[in-house]
């Protein structure tokens, strides 16, 4: 796979159709199986005795709280049935437990799992999992937007479940247009402000004027622009719609995926400069950084992934990598009892 190829992201109705991959836009199944094995990560019947690949503690300061704000996980498990429309399952699992030898590892104190597409809206695996390590890890839930019960289904997994935010993807193509709809859109932004849960926006740079006009009329609700907006890294027309974004106060951006849009090696200083112009306009304050894991492990790693933030963007001030590592993602997902100390 050449890493700099920049696919279309997949909205949750192409994968709904096609079940062929997950949302991070260009990764295949089969690519995250890779880098699944190369993490130490198996399936479950040899999951006992493996173990991450050892590696030396982060340098992390003590008064720097770690939050990394986006991953994924699932098991191949009856009790967690795949929908009827999975072609080919997933072959290895994303556990929490490696997951959690790496953040222990990299001095990660807690973890948004964002629910994987792979079970469509079926949330009840990453409900177990948060339900499981409630210090460790908060739940992000996906609702069907082409469904009329959207906001009442997203109601349920906050209320009832315990999730704390809800993503959309709307594609770049015709396969995205709901985003327009506002007897569709209109319930569930209006119930994510009732319920003063986060919206994650996974999407092209294309779509994010169509999300603007949501965000324009629901101001109140903390939105997280995942991934840059799967922004090239030589595309300032591009780039300029993700900055324009940051009129809104309450518009945040993962910077995450600078791994897959580098023509580089790493520290992939190539999409440096398209992180400090969202730095200029947006601050760190409004900034994340995010492993995405286990798709890291195909390509630089979850540790690098965090080093990349921590200890090369020789930019980046202490501050600056206070709000970015972990105080960013606690405007969004306040930390719960237990997850320091």
């Amino acid at each position: 796979m050449n890493r700099s190829t920049l696919a279309n992201p997949e909205s949750d109705a192409i994968i709904a159709g096609m079940m062929q991959k997950d949302v991070a836009p260009g990764l295949t199944r089969r690519d995250l199986g890779k880098g699944l094995a190369a993490a130490g990560i198996v399936t479950l019947a040899g999951c006992a005795g493996a173990e991450p690949e050892p590696q030396a503690e982060a340098p992390v300061d003590d008064d720097v709280v770690i939050v990394d704000p986006h991953v994924h996980m699932w098991k191949n498990d009856p009790k967690y049935p795949w929908p009827e429309s999975m072609r080919k399952p997933p072959e290895e699992d994303a556990l929490p437990e490696p997951l959690l030898a790496l953040m222990e590892q990299n001095g990660v104190a807690h973890t948004i799992f964002v629910h994987v597409i792979h079970y469509l809206w079926d949330c009840t695996y990453a409900a177990a999992v948060c339900k499981q390590y409630p210090d460790k890890f908060t739940g992000v839930c996906r609702v069907n937007p082409e469904s009329m019960t959207a906001a009442d289904d997203l109601s349920k997994w906050v209320e009832e479940y315990g999730f704390r935010g809800v993503r959309l993807s709307p594609a770049n193509n015709e396969r995205g247009d709901w985003i327009n709809n506002a007897e569709l859109m209109d319930p569930i932004w209006k119930r994510t402000s009732e319920l003063k849960v986060p919206m994650l926006i996974l999407t092209g740079t294309s779509r994010l004027p169509d999300v603007s006009k949501w965000i324009e009329k629901y101001p109140d609700i903390k939105i997280s622009i995942d991934h840059m907006a799967s922004c090239p890294i030589d595309a300032p027309e591009e780039l300029k719609k993700l900055t324009d974004l940051a009129k809104f106060p309450e518009v945040y951006v993962k910077i995450s995926h600078t791994w897959r849009y580098t023509k580089g090696e790493y520290p992939f200083r190539d999409t440096w400069d398209q992180v400090k112009a969202l730095y200029d306009v947006y601050g760190p304050d409004r900034l994340m950084w995010g492993s995405d894991w286990p798709a890291v492990e195909n390509f630089c790693g979850y540790s690098k992934a965090l080093a990349l933030t921590r200890d090369e963007m020789d930019f980046l001030n202490k501050e600056d990598k206070r709000w970015i590592l972990g105080g960013t993602a606690q405007r969004l997902w306040p930390l719960p009892p237990g997850a320091v100390g």
